[in-house]
């Protein structure tokens, strides 16, 4: 995270000015329509898509466009880029305040533009409150994780007309983050149609920061949603909207990136969620996030910290890392190996007793860590004691947080522990570890791993606790104990060797969900194709 005294004041602005190519075309997909006379652009910086408006002649049917920008000298930027013209009015003031005094009698039939990036901590105590009011009065919920351009994109959906239009650049993130599932919603409810043109290449060349233009109306025929997915700016060239291609937008909290597959795609999707064949992994476990240390670099230590610190009777067998764990079963000789190796596979666990009583060389790592500043971050410094980690507890098994090509699932063999780079998994009773974990490595499982999952680019899978519980599991009850343990053995071998883990799908759909469920083939090829497609389409971002 950038602290705001080392922030640069374009970031501190949200200020990321839109290519030239696109703020073009954005303006391309209304001239021809004359339903258009009065348009608003809420953030103008400095100027493209007022240019773009006058030099492609939006405002030839006697229309008028307003638009705003918080800064004085950037409307004076705008200003100088087009011609003048009584039809166009530029204001340097924030919107937030616009929108306060005209929310009630002002409409527009076209909103366009690129509403700032910036992070609720970044505002002033008034612009927070004005947004929050923006957000509660639309049936939503402010919190400190919504950005600036949540509150511009509602409050410009308001100030539509009654078929108005809008066209907005926005993150990505608005597919799948949480904090956007209320805006989702809002926008489903408030729009008859919304089309997504989303990028596999960063669009803006100077922010890792993957966007969406986001184009939807307002009134008409309810058509819902659809995404049209695109190499890079260069495709925006050749690009036609067609009038048809949406998929029924469902009024409910809900990911958007499910519209990336076909209607048939999303109803065999809603099939398997109602098939009584299949459950839940929040049937089966409580999930919980891994052991938040506050600082796993102090608290994560290998073989030789131990030894010099003679800490052997207060760590214990630690999965750090994603890297270590390359396997299905995780034993106690693939922890050595992890040990041996050098790696920090060590977590320690200083016992609840009074420091008076610790060991001198105990005592010596805690100031040696008070020293070097490790007791600071917030994690630590809101402890009691900041050296003695909380909620330690050993889980039956463990999943992967973030991921590449699969998240592995992983059993706890020998009384491991992890750091939040996994999740812990304890199985409630009755349910059986190793059937639920090889009911997980199929391909209906890996579908909705990633549908349930996001992807924040780099080619990243990232599942929080919350969504590995929506991932459906096949039932296995009715197959037999040998079967169980003869097929897991062999998916175990296949990870362990870094084979592909498509041999592994291959294996447990044929001879589990086919031969031993009954389950039809076809099933498991269309949910493999969801996986490649939604896992593909996450890596070529990467």
């Amino acid at each position: 995270m950038i602290l705001k005294q080392d922030s640069t004041k374009q970031k501190l602005r949200g200020a990321y000015y839109t290519p030239y190519r696109v703020a073009e075309k954005m303006v391309e997909f209304f001239q021809e329509d004359p339903s258009i006379h009065t348009i608003l652009e809420p953030s103008c910086g400095n100027g493209v898509f007022v240019e773009m408006v006058q030099k492609k002649r939006l405002l030839n049917n006697g229309g008028s466009m307003t638009a705003i920008e918080i800064e004085a000298s950037e409307v004076q930027k705008a200003a100088q880029r087009i011609e003048p013209s009584a039809s166009i009015r530029l204001l340097a003031m924030d919107f937030f305040e616009y929108y306060a005094a005209n929310k009630e009698q002002q409409r527009y039939d076209l909103i366009l533009g690129n509403p700032p990036y910036i992070r609720y901590q970044y505002l002033r105590d008034q612009q927070r409150a004005e947004m929050s009011q923006i957000l509660t009065e639309h049936g939503m919920k402010a919190n400190k994780l919504i950005n600036t351009w949540v509150g511009f994109l509602v409050a410009c959906v308001h100030l539509l007309s009654e078929h108005g239009k809008i066209a907005f650049v926005i993150p990505a993130e608005i597919l799948q983050v949480a904090y956007a599932e209320e805006l989702r919603l809002f926008l489903s409810q408030s729009l008859s149609s919304i089309t997504l043109l989303t990028f596999e290449e960063l669009v803006f060349p100077d922010i890792e920061q993957e966007i969406v233009i986001l184009i939807g109306e307002k009134g008409g025929q309810e058509q819902g949603i659809r995404i049209v997915e695109l190499r890079n700016l260069e495709d925006l060239d050749t690009l036609r909207l067609p009038d048809n291609g949406f998929q029924k937008l469902c009024q409910v909290h809900e990911k958007w990136t499910k519209y990336f597959m076909s209607r048939e795609e999303n109803a065999l999707i809603a099939r398997i969620r109602n098939d009584s064949r299949f459950q839940k992994m929040s049937d089966t476990a409580l999930i919980n996030i891994g052991i938040t240390t506050g600082n796993n670099k102090y608290f994560s230590v290998t073989k030789k910290v131990v030894e010099e610190y003679e800490l052997e009777h207060v760590v214990r067998p630690l999965i750090g890392r994603s890297a270590h764990a390359g396997s299905v079963y995780f034993q106690s000789e693939d922890w050595s190996v992890n040990a041996d190796g050098g790696k920090a596979a060590y977590l320690i666990d200083f016992p609840d007793i009074p420091i008076e009583s610790y060991p001198k060389k105990h005592r010596s790592y805690i100031k040696k860590g008070e020293k070097n500043k490790e007791h600071t971050g917030y994690k630590c410094r809101i402890r009691d004691r900041w050296y003695r980690v909380p909620s330690i507890w050993v889980p039956d098994a463990f999943f992967l947080r973030r991921n590449n090509l699969y998240p592995k699932f992983v059993l706890n063999c020998c009384e491991a522990v992890s750091t939040d780079t996994m999740h812990r998994l304890k199985f409630y009773d009755g349910i059986d570890p190793e059937r639920i974990v090889l009911s997980y490595y199929n391909s209906i499982s890996f579908a909705f791993t990633e549908l349930c999952g996001r992807s924040y680019g780099g080619g990243v899978l990232e599942i929080l606790p919350g969504e590995l519980g929506n991932v459906m599991l096949p039932v296995l009850d009715q197959i037999p104990d040998r079967q169980i343990q003869e097929a897991l053995f062999q998916v175990d071998e296949i990870v362990r060797k870094k084979e592909q883990i498509e041999k592994a799908l291959d294996l447990v759909d044929q001879k589990i969900l086919a031969d031993g469920l009954g389950l039809d083939t076809d099933l498991c090829a269309q949910a493999r194709n969801i996986w490649k497609k939604m896992q593909q389409r996450r890596l070529r971002r990467g």
